[in-house]
């Protein structure tokens, strides 16, 4: 039984891969076409702003306090034990926490946003306060509706459905498409207009998502529930992760605010234009190593270790070609970007190297870390997301402040915040599943 399960995992693994290629590479290409889109309508100063915006905007997601994730693994554990009543029961508590934590916090969004001066924040004065305030607000109401219903993100990865995820991207990115298209033809240049069109693309996605899941799961259709036996497991689990979460969010989002107040906004398009073309290498590894979360929950809670090594062997294997596709990437990123976005985009050798050197590091580690959030044995994770969290934006304001290396020196600084997991994420995953989880390695 335990190995028609295994294969049953794998054929479902290589189904999602494939599904997955299909609607990412459909995903890259409109963002591709968006983004120059987004960059002739705004001009690059106020292009610049909106990226920064979207960061900051991004760090909304992580006062879920970890339901989500939690939700994540815990719904994972239920089907795999065949326990639907406690399947429900947590995704009904997390959808009704999520929705009251929403609403608390776009009440204070929306007070607070008239305290804040926004000019300063984004560091422009061409755009009048009054304008940023909007712009801020309308942003903040799409991002919050959109906090609750992109749950079914985190469902559809429970249930091993990854490329019906990457589906939801691929129609948020062609529906932006599609209205930045239209203002181009429509409106002048305009930060709310913008706003308002991204924010109706992402939540239309996420709606159409959770209607479709639920029409074929209707068992699992959630109800309004607050119930502390399965609201605590999710919060205890999910606090662990939130640790993680809001390191990840100083590490991976700071940048382009630390950029803005260094060098000013001009220079994060430059950053965001390489940044979103070694995407392409970092998209194409998540789509083969997202599937493995939930599968490792899944092979590790029935005890088939035996698969776990043998994906664990295959990950590092592709990851030489990751690297083989950095290199390239690397020699042939000039004259990619002058042919995409055009020769006004003047990119450093440095910064391009540096943001290969990134991606390199982020690939590498999150081989280890997928696999240690779906057996959920993330102490050792924790601990290096806190190093790296407290270490990152001092390190990186040293490297600008005392170097002439530019907008790459806060690249470097992420670089070496990120070098504990390189050494930890490996070292832990070969104790577990040698099942040498003993002390601080089992937590």
């Amino acid at each position: 039984m335990t190995h028609i399960i295994s294969q049953d995992r794998t054929r479902n693994y290589i189904r999602q891969i494939k599904g997955s290629v299909i609607f990412k590479g459909l995903a890259i290409a409109a963002s591709f076409f968006t983004i120059p889109m987004m960059i002739g309508y705004l001009g690059q100063e106020k292009f610049g702003v909106w990226s920064t915006l979207l960061s900051v905007m991004s760090w909304i997601v992580f006062f879920d306090l970890g339901l989500g994730n939690g939700l994540r693994n815990k719904l994972a554990e239920s089907l795999a034990k065949n326990e639907d009543h406690e399947a429900l029961s947590y995704i009904s508590s997390a959808y009704t926490l999520i929705g009251l934590i929403s609403i608390s916090l776009f009440a204070v969004m929306a007070l607070a946003a008239f305290l804040v001066p926004w000019q300063r924040v984004f560091n422009i004065h061409s755009i009048p306060e009054p304008a940023l305030r909007s712009t801020v607000l309308i942003a903040a109401f799409f991002v919050f509706i959109n906090f609750w219903v992109s749950l079914i993100i985190q469902v559809l990865n429970a249930v091993q459905k990854t490329s019906v995820v990457v589906f939801g991207q691929f129609l948020t990115n062609a529906l932006s498409l599609a209205f930045v298209f239209t203002l181009t033809k429509t409106t002048n240049s305009s930060l709310l207009s913008l706003a308002a069109v991204y924010g109706v693309a992402l939540v239309t996605s996420n709606i159409l998502l959770s209607t479709w899941f639920y029409r074929q799961a209707p068992g699992l259709v959630p109800r309004f529930s607050l119930d502390s036996q399965h609201i605590r497991p999710l919060l205890s689990m999910g606090l662990q992760f939130f640790t993680i979460q809001i390191a990840v969010l100083l590490i991976f989002t700071t940048d382009k605010m630390l950029i803005t107040q260094l060098f000013g906004p001009l220079y994060v398009t430059q950053y965001d234009v390489v940044f979103k073309l070694f995407s392409i290498v970092t998209i194409i590894h998540s789509l083969i190593t997202a599937p493995l979360w939930s599968s490792y929950t899944d092979a590790y809670h029935r005890g088939d270790i035996t698969w776990i090594k043998g994906v664990m062997r295959k990950q590092l294997m592709i990851f030489g070609g990751v690297a083989l596709a950095v290199i390239i990437l690397m020699l042939i990123a000039k004259p990619a970007i002058a042919m995409w976005i055009g020769k006004d985009i003047k990119v450093s050798a440095s910064l391009i190297v540096s943001m290969g050197v990134f991606v390199l590091v982020s690939a590498w580690n999150s081989i280890f870390a997928g696999f240690l959030n779906g057996v959920h044995k993330i102490r050792i994770s924790w601990i290096v997301s806190v190093i790296a969290m407290l270490f990152n934006i001092p390190v990186s304001i040293l490297v600008a402040n005392y170097t002439t290396l530019g907008t790459c020196s806060i690249l470097i600084g992420t670089i070496l915040s990120l070098l504990p997991g390189v050494f930890l994420g490996p070292y832990q995953t070969a104790k577990i599943i040698k099942f040498e989880d003993v002390g601080v390695w089992s937590r």
